[in-house]
């Protein structure tokens, strides 16, 4: 742990009231809310531009209890949204934090909406395995990018500093008689040109995601995707936790993760798994389907690596093509020729390569399923999918990481606790390097988790942030 904390220097080369670690979807968000608290804020960033896990993603934020929601005749709530979060993962997870998530998002979406003119509306052709309510709000291209763009203008017009190739190797700390942390001070960047720069905080947020990209901490706390293609940001080494360990964090739930089991091969581009959802399936090597597909694309993940080969098959037809057509990422797919079409099962079989009677034989029977509203032996019910119809589509794809959703122990206003429970004085965190909702392992997953805690906790940091840097404690009634 060497070098990862050190002492207060005897004359900071800068000073801000709050310091952002990562510029991705949660440090833009914390951004926005310490400058309408205020407070003077400096964003850190790694990359050349903005980006981070967000851009990745497609920019879908669960929100219940919206006016985008209301205005389309959808009855949801906070309670009804936190029970489904309870539900995907067990109840294993911290109560506080997923009420907090929950009341806070729909207030949040709209915030974002209403002040900085963020591009979110309601998703609703199609239901996300979990959500008992059509809850996602994304830009029109559904896409993370565009998210992303969208909340680095808005930044930039609030007159926020953005520092961009400027790496935070360090923070800065002060420590007790004892030796323990007493207070985070701030923190050590490195600029592109090598040179180090020590900047004073009176408060840092920790927006630079999870562990994705580091193969030792993938190793040690999820092996099971060790050898699995990482299409996360390459960014996310696990700063956080390694700081976390340093400063005796408390670290909670580091086996949780958010994978996906439609990343396409080898073009790696992902497959939007509402085309599953509305009824698509998903085969192994072999031509046979493995699992209930609805449950999750996150758990899914780990069966298909698991089964011959790492990969597998996504079969669908031209209704779930036309619906997948309004995500950037399956059009680009589109464009790169990932997706093999064919008139029927036979032809099917000859394009993919796959044996031609498992094939046939497995179309056959979740098209019989489906006209009959059947539940097949995984558990999946049929009954609510129209049946696959000529021209079938496929695409190759395997399971890959995503990104983590273990990380720093925090409070309901973002507060990065000790192990023992206290707070530390001066340092918040949100998004990836936060523990998330979805409890110890990948099948607590529910879509959405990862922007949720990005942007509705990325927001509750920039407040609390600003709050404490300007003189007065957040409490805990955020």
């Amino acid at each position: 742990m060497t070098g990862l904390l050190l002492d207060p220097p005897d004359r900071f080369d800068l000073e801000t009231e709050v310091a952002i670690v990562g510029a991705g979807g949660c440090g833009l968000t914390a951004a926005l809310a310490a400058r309408e608290a205020g407070a003077e804020v400096w964003l850190f960033e790694r990359d050349r531009v903005p980006r981070g896990s967000t851009a990745m993603s497609s920019g879908m934020v669960p929100a219940a209890g919206t006016r985008f929601q209301r205005a389309r005749g959808i009855d949801d709530d906070p309670e009804r949204f936190a029970a489904d979060i309870l539900a995907k993962n067990g109840g294993a997870t911290d109560l506080a934090i997923v009420r907090t998530l929950a009341r806070r998002a729909a207030p949040t979406v709209e915030w974002l909406v209403d002040r900085f003119a963020v591009p979110l509306d309601l998703v609703e052709a199609f239901l996300y395995p979990g959500h008992s309510r059509p809850r996602m709000h994304a830009p029109p291209g559904r896409s993370g990018a565009e998210l992303v763009g969208a909340l680095e203008r808005a930044v930039e017009e609030t007159g926020a500093s953005l520092l961009c190739e400027a790496r935070v190797d360090a923070l800065i700390v002060e420590r007790s008689a004892a030796g323990s942390v007493a207070r985070v001070r701030g923190l050590r960047v490195e600029r592109r040109d090598g040179r180090f720069e020590t900047v004073a905080a009176g408060a840092v947020v920790l927006a630079c995601c999870g562990y994705g990209g580091a193969p030792d901490l993938v190793r040690r706390f999820v092996p099971e995707m060790a050898e699995a293609p990482y299409h996360g940001h390459a960014g996310n080494q696990g700063d956080a936790v390694r700081w976390g360990q340093a400063l005796g964090a408390g670290l909670a739930d580091l086996g949780a993760y958010q994978g996906h089991a439609g990343l396409a091969v080898p073009h790696e581009v992902l497959i939007t798994w509402a085309i599953v959802v509305e009824g698509g399936v998903q085969v192994d090597a072999t031509g046979r389907r493995f699992a209930d597909e609805t449950r999750g694309y996150s758990e899914q993940a780990a069966l298909l690596r698991a089964g011959p080969g790492g990969v597998g098959w996504i079969l669908y037809d031209e209704a779930r093509h036309r619906l997948a057509l309004a995500f950037e990422d399956y059009r680009r797919a589109l464009e790169a020729g990932a997706i093999s079409v064919a008139p029927d099962p036979a032809g099917l079989a000859a394009v993919t390569g796959l044996p031609a009677d498992t094939l046939v034989a497995t179309l056959e029977e979740v098209r019989e399923l489906a006209r009959t509203g059947g539940t097949d032996r995984f558990g999946r019910d049929f009954s609510k999918v129209a049946p696959l119809e000529p021209p079938f589509r496929a695409v190759k794809v395997t399971g890959a990481l995503f990104h983590t959703q273990g990380g720093l122990v925090v409070d309901p206003v973002a507060r990065v606790l000790r192990s023992d429970g206290s707070p530390i004085p001066g340092l918040f965190a949100g998004g990836g390097a936060a523990r998330g909702v979805s409890g110890p392992g990948a099948a607590g997953y529910l879509s959405g988790n990862g922007l949720l805690s990005a942007i509705v906790l990325g927001r509750i940091a920039g407040e609390s942030a600003a709050t404490e840097a300007r003189g007065t404690s957040p409490g805990c009634g955020a």
